[in-house]
């Protein structure tokens, strides 16, 4: 599956704008952090792209978000990602650095976006570090992103500043796309 075919299948699923806009930015930092740690940046794009394919269906029981995408993709998914998308819902155990990333990037990209939201321009492009730092260390601020998955991407040998620098650098490679 290429990039293009994994966004229309997003599409067919997801209808929220702001739902699809999240998934793609989440596929950015996967693939930002797969060049990183010098993995496949097509496939760990391509699991960030559908990493909330079911979530849409299963929002309202969070117990099978993730396992409805396993379902839904079936044997388009080897087991590796499988358990990347299931342990992003904390279904099957953080193992390997696709797990790792998945989990973490998929609240950084909402802290990110949020970032972006309260500045004057709206602009990821002026985003900095120092700046998405200080977000970080409001907890009220962006609440819902969890500053403890967040930081679950140490384990794996990135540190917090180096994890902000790949996500907004990886959001900002396809800001027109996600209209920040």
């Amino acid at each position: 599956m290429n990039r293009d075919e994994a966004i229309r299948l997003l599409k067919e699923h997801i209808k929220t704008d702001n739902l699809i806009n999240h998934c793609l930015a989440v596929g950015a930092i996967m693939k930002g952090l797969a060049k990183e740690f010098g993995e496949d940046e097509k496939r760990w794009e391509i699991i960030g792209i559908l990493h909330d394919l079911d979530y849409e269906y299963t929002k309202d029981d969070p117990e099978i978000h993730a396992k409805k995408t396993v379902e839904i993709l079936g044997d388009k998914l080897n087991d590796e990602e499988k358990n990347a998308i299931l342990s992003h819902n904390e279904h099957a155990p953080l193992k390997t650095k696709l797990d790792y990333a998945l989990y973490s990037a998929d609240p950084i990209s909402g802290l990110i976006t949020a970032a972006v939201y309260v500045r004057p321009d709206r602009k990821i492009e002026n985003l900095k570090v120092k700046s998405l730092k200080k977000k970080f260390k409001d907890k009220s601020f962006a609440a819902g992103a969890n500053r403890e998955n967040i930081k679950k991407i140490e384990e794996v040998g990135i540190e917090l500043n180096r994890f902000f620098e790949i996500s907004i650098e990886s959001m900002k490679e396809i800001s027109e796309e996600l209209g920040l």
